[in-house]
């Protein structure tokens, strides 16, 4: 009795192992390291400050008063400028690209074999579940909206699909406005599909932004404005695109002490 004792956490240490051996061995579904993985963690988010490059998923409030000193000073850096004189005529959004061009060059995530909207949910959605036989396409997944600040449950459909939409953080009518027209074609793709500039969101709120600026369109939710203005405020910096000083003020506002 004794021996049979001592042998019974042996026995369940096995049994423990050969299970978690198991599941590892049936994970055999992982996406490339040049993807982004699919989300499981309930609410995750990054801190814009935390993620430069904009390949983590969604965007964090920003509430400490470091985070907030640090982002008014981002947002100082932004140069100020007014629209190009009749910059407002001559855009068309061909001009960057057709959309969701995998082939841009120079940002994060592009040539990896999927289209940049579906590399986008990838990122943002939680409990992904892609087409069955394919390694891009996104069939279901759940969102955490930063903008409206609601849980979204997204399903592939002719009129499902627009519940989320792919928001531009910079639009790119604003972009163009503010010198972008002026760009070689390759840098104006570059920001179409850099995801430092794009967020998967509610789509009413994304339809109700439409081309504005800071200044005329904020997110609904209060507490997610000053991470949108740093997001915003990254942007325009990496791509030296000046905003005007209503929009500047604006963000700077919404990261006050």
């Amino acid at each position: 009795m004794i021996r049979i004792r001592r042998l019974l956490p042996l026995l369940l240490a096995a049994s423990t192992a050969a299970v978690t051996l198991t599941g590892c061995d049936a994970a055999t579904d992982t996406p490339p390291a040049d993807k982004p993985p699919a989300g499981s963690a309930p609410g995750r988010a990054a801190s814009p400050l935390d993620n430069p490059d904009g390949t983590a998923p969604g965007l964090a409030p920003l509430t400490t008063a470091a985070d907030r000193e640090a982002a008014r000073r981002l947002i100082g850096d932004l140069a100020t400028g007014g629209p190009g004189s009749g910059s407002d005529s001559g855009y068309d959004r061909d001009e960057f690209g057709s959309a969701w061009l995998d082939s841009a060059t120079g940002v994060p995530l592009a040539g990896n074999g999927c289209d940049t909207r579906n590399d986008l949910l990838r990122r943002d959605g939680q409990e992904v579940r892609l087409r069955s036989g394919d390694d891009c396409v996104v069939e279901t997944m759940e969102l955490a909206d930063p903008y409206a600040g609601r849980d979204i449950e997204f399903e592939r459909g002719p009129s499902s699909s627009m519940a989320v939409q792919i928001d531009h953080v910079v639009p790119l009518s604003y972009a163009w406005q503010m010198g972008a027209a002026a760009w070689a074609e390759d840098k104006r793709r570059q920001l179409a599909n850099d995801p430092l500039n794009l967020l998967a969101v509610d789509g009413p709120a994304n339809s109700s932004k439409g081309d504005s600026g800071p200044g005329e369109w904020l997110p609904p939710d209060e507490e997610i404005r000053c991470a949108y203005g740093v997001r915003f405020a990254q942007v325009a910096l990496k791509y030296e695109l000046p905003v005007t000083t209503a929009d500047k003020e604006a963000l700077r506002s919404q990261c006050a002490a």
